[in-house]
């Protein structure tokens, strides 16, 4: 069952708004247990260019399902984002529900119906911190952060090794592949 936490940035977040948004993104619900709550948060932004941005986030106990689109209509972009989240389960589905069971997490493998850079600014040789997150890290192995990166769309992921219980990072690099920095002791 999705919980929605719906807000907009330049935009009242209307009752007919709100009634779209959570019939287009219950639609996931049927890759999630019945029996546990899961919250979407839904960001919606208006630009002054009349273009409309949806951001999706729906934190699970293991995993972190992200999608953001842009497009004319907001209407639009809530469809554009919640295909694409679902586009996500059905490509991560086999990887993550075959981790699940290995690990032996309970209520995160997706059922069977039949995951921005910000810009930095730079004024008068300071270095101006935009936006702030507090993450906590969760054991995983470097296939598990490097699967979650990639449900995100992030570039790097920053994580707990189960093994080491050092902190890692993970990150793609311009070749496509993939790179990992152990922290030292």
């Amino acid at each position: 069952m999705l919980i929605f936490n719906i807000r907009g940035e330049n935009i009242e977040v209307t009752q007919s708004i709100r009634e779209y948004v959570e019939k287009r993104i219950s639609k996931l619900e049927k890759y999630f247990e019945n029996d546990v709550k899961n919250t979407a948060h839904v960001n919606m932004k208006v630009y002054p260019d009349k273009q409309a941005k949806v951001e999706v986030t729906i934190p699970l106990p293991y995993l972190t399902l992200r999608a953001e689109e842009m497009s004319n209509d907001l209407y639009a972009s809530v469809d554009l984002v919640t295909d694409k989240l679902e586009r996500q389960i059905r490509k991560y589905k086999t990887k993550v529900n075959r981790k699940s069971r290995e690990k032996g997490f309970k209520n995160l493998e997706f059922a069977a119906p039949e995951a921005s850079a910000d810009t930095d600014e730079q004024s008068d040789s300071k270095f101006e911190v935009v936006r702030t997150k507090r993450i906590s890290l969760k054991p995983m192995d470097n296939e598990e952060a490097i699967l979650q990166m990639d449900m995100l769309g992030h570039d790097f992921f920053i994580y707990e090794d189960a093994e080491t219980s050092g902190i890692d990072i993970v990150y793609r690099r311009n070749d496509g592949r993939y790179g990992l920095i152990e922290t030292g002791e």
